[in-house]
């Protein structure tokens, strides 16, 4: 058996049952519609809806009840997503640290997750001393695919990338005057099934998690997992909260609304798992 690395960490079975209803099946099943992937949206939380003190600061949240569970959820999606504010903020790994999959007692890289970072104008500048890339070479986690607007990406990025079993994958992507980026999420979520990751866990950062929770993509999403913890980071901070919604007479209404909800305590945090009720 492969040595286990100090790091590793335990999710008992006992743990894992009240999950299996909110993520995908165990053999990857597409979705209905065969272009699309099993869509996981996931991350923790405050109790006043922050997903961080400010823009670009780490912020811990989860518990290690909570943290081993995001790590279980990694191990059953073929893919990790993240936009590239979280990237360049936190210099992460993005690979699972449960013990028993590739690199952590398994072999090979069996359960470790594709990492995808949404990065529209190719500005995260990566080495090959950053961690991701550091746990590709010790054989515990993947090398990203970056999605990308630009047609030509960074020589240099690119080398290092494709050394490492990554690579640039480039779409379409439009920016307002203000310089804001949108993202067609049909498309990237197309894009993934073509490179055969047929599920995706969505973690962040708050433009991401906003911008897919526009009405017009929220249908994209198949399960909703989030971690509450009892604390609040207070004003200023990074919020998950969808664009504000009207009615035909402008009046403002819900933005969007969970159904078939469970609440489960974990720790000293609790996790909701739901789906998004379509109107």
């Amino acid at each position: 058996m492969p040595p286990i690395p100090d790091d590793a960490l335990t999710f008992p079975d006992s743990d894992r049952a009240f999950l299996e209803p909110h993520l995908p099946p165990q053999h990857h099943a597409t979705r209905t519609d065969s272009r699309l992937p099993f869509t996981t949206l996931t991350f923790a939380t405050s109790l006043d809806s922050s997903l961080a003190l400010s823009p670009g600061t780490r912020t811990v949240l989860s518990g290690p009840q909570s943290k081993a569970m995001t790590h279980y959820l990694r191990s059953r999606h073929d893919a990790i997503l993240i936009g590239v504010g979280t990237a360049v903020a936190d210099n992460p790994g993005l690979n699972c640290r449960i013990q028993g999959v590739g690199g952590y007692g398994g072999d090979g890289l069996q359960g470790q997750p594709r990492p995808i970072v949404v990065d529209p104008t190719a500005r995260w500048a990566f080495t090959e001393d950053s961690k991701i890339f550091q746990l590709a070479r010790e054989d515990r986690g993947r090398a990203p695919y970056i999605i990308t607007g630009e047609r030509s990406p960074p020589a240099t990025q690119r080398v290092i990338l494709e050394k490492h079993g990554g690579k640039f994958i480039t779409l379409e992507v439009m920016t307002s005057e203000s310089g804001e980026h949108t993202i067609d999420w049909t498309g990237l979520l197309r894009a993934l099934v073509r490179e055969g990751l047929h599920s995706v866990m969505i973690e962040g950062g708050g433009s991401i998690i906003n911008s897919l929770l526009e009405p017009s993509f929220q249908s994209l999403i198949n399960s909703v997992i989030v971690t509450i913890a009892p604390t609040w980071l207070g004003q200023g901070g990074v919020v998950v909260s969808p664009k504000r919604r009207v009615d035909a007479h402008g009046a403002a209404i819900p933005a969007s609304r969970l159904t078939d909800v469970k609440w489960y305590p974990f720790g000293e945090d609790v996790v909701l798992c739901g789906k998004i009720k379509l109107s």
